[in-house]
């Protein structure tokens, strides 16, 4: 006889949520490093321009180029800002799918000790099952002896 669990089909719900949630929380890793690029770009932007702002001004270069500078500087300070909003927000994301697949595991993990303890009483029974049939054979053919 062959062990089979009357609720398997919720312990394969319950690993396919876990999975899902794996995959959730993997995109969402992903993009916040997306977003952190692209931070990393910002600010590597925003130090080559100051490098060209200071090699401009000893070169005597005219107000009008360094005033362009500075606004570009400005636009980047603001995309900075805006950016690190973005991957506060991820990180925030992050946290929320990290929460949800301890959730879906710790979900798992009682379906699948309900499943083990079940399994468990299944192989216990079989094995008295089992030692009662040996123990019958036992007494008959003691029975047949004694005739």
């Amino acid at each position: 006889m062959r062990f089979r669990y009357v609720y398997q089909k919720v312990v394969d719900l319950k690993s396919n949520e876990k999975t899902q949630a794996e995959w959730m929380l993997s995109a969402a890793v992903g993009h916040l490093q997306s977003e952190q690029r692209s931070l990393d770009r910002l600010f590597e932007d925003k130090r080559a321009t100051f490098s060209v702002i200071q090699s401009e001004m000893e070169n005597k270069a005219s107000v009008i180029k360094l005033q362009e500078l500075q606004r570009y500087v400005d636009y980047l300070e603001q995309c900075i800002t805006s950016k690190l909003r973005d991957v506060k927000r991820a990180e925030i994301h992050v946290e929320n799918k990290k929460s949800f697949l301890n959730s879906k595991m710790l979900d798992e993990k009682v379906w699948l000790k309900a499943k083990e303890k079940e399994q468990d009483k299944f192989q216990h029974e079989m094995l008295l099952r089992e030692q009662n049939e040996l123990d019958e054979m036992a007494t008959v053919r003691f029975a047949m002896r004694a005739r």
